[in-house]
């Protein structure tokens, strides 16, 4: 069994949790995930099974989540699983005044990922060294948001604010929650926290635990095709001859494939519709050349 899984991820569990889970339903040593998810927030987990695990490497970062920031309260995780630290009124707080402030967290912005976290600092998870009473100096990194809509908000004493969010890699929306609630003088943190598409997959088309279960009882599971979830890379198709070349790891010539693109990686089909695997698009001695760099299919 190969391909992925787009996993409905249920609160309360870990992103290894889920993988340990499908490893035992499918009866499978070789499964892996796609951008963890933190364990109160749910929705989409990109699973990859079998040899597809060498894949995830490939697949576009770009997420989206739904959101619901509280404000006038401070945890210690910056979500509402962490123990509350201040607590301050945000009943002055108006969606007019706030929308404002949102426009700050969009773009190429600088974020600090919150104490508990699974970011390393000198070779140790923070949350590691939180979790032992230990501080760190966390250092910021830059992350990309490309856009933040907001859906309802709920004034009071504990304000909230229900917010859609299309970001790029190692975003942590509850760094936005947090930091939010800072220029807002209120404090904020991650009320809850829904993931509605990952990596090309979307919530709509996800399956929880219990209705894989279901459908490994009824054995109708069927793993979504490995090149489904790598359609952001540009095709190339190789006659029988030249695939046959290419699957045991030599360079082919191949010069209807341009070097325009970021790191010239190309997924590969057979003429016969196959999938193949990934290749590097290179130049050289005058000659554009495909390099195996991830062989799928004999």
């Amino acid at each position: 069994m190969q391909g992925f899984l787009n996993l409905n991820k249920s609160a309360g569990f870990t992103s290894h949790d889920c993988v340990a889970k499908v490893r035992r339903l499918l009866r499978l040593k070789r499964v892996g995930h796609g951008g963890t998810l933190d364990p109160m927030a749910t929705g989409v987990l990109p699973i990859a099974l079998g040899k597809a695990t060498r894949l995830l490497q490939y697949m576009t970062s770009e997420k989206a989540y739904q959101a619901t920031i509280r404000l006038g309260v401070k945890t210690t995780t910056d979500d509402l699983e962490g123990d509350m630290v201040a607590t301050s009124s945000a009943s002055g707080l108006t969606l007019e005044t706030i929308v404002p402030f949102l426009q700050q967290f969009q773009g190429k912005i600088e974020q600090v990922p919150p104490m508990y976290s699974a970011v390393q600092v000198q070779g140790k998870r923070l949350y590691d060294l939180a979790r032992a009473g230990q501080t760190a100096e966390i250092p910021t990194r830059q992350v990309e948001v490309y856009q933040i809509e907001v859906l309802e908000w709920r004034p009071g004493e504990l304000a909230e604010l229900d917010v859609a969010i299309a970001c790029g890699a190692g975003t942590y929306i509850r760094s936005i929650a947090r930091d939010l609630g800072e220029v807002l003088n209120t404090g904020g943190t991650l009320a809850s926290l829904i993931r509605t598409q990952s990596s090309g997959f979307k919530l709509d088309h996800s399956l929880t635990l219990e209705e894989l279960a279901a459908q490994v009882q009824a054995e109708t599971f069927n793993p979504i095709p490995p090149e489904a979830a790598l359609e952001h890379l540009a095709r190339i198709t190789l006659s029988p001859d030249n695939a046959r070349s290419w699957c045991q790891g030599q360079r082919i010539i191949y010069q209807d494939a341009s070097t325009d693109s970021a790191a010239n990686i190309r997924r590969v089909h057979h003429e016969n519709g196959t999938f193949m695997g990934i290749t590097q698009v290179i130049e050289s001695g005058g000659e554009v050349l495909l390099a195996p760099k991830m062989v799928f299919a004999d």
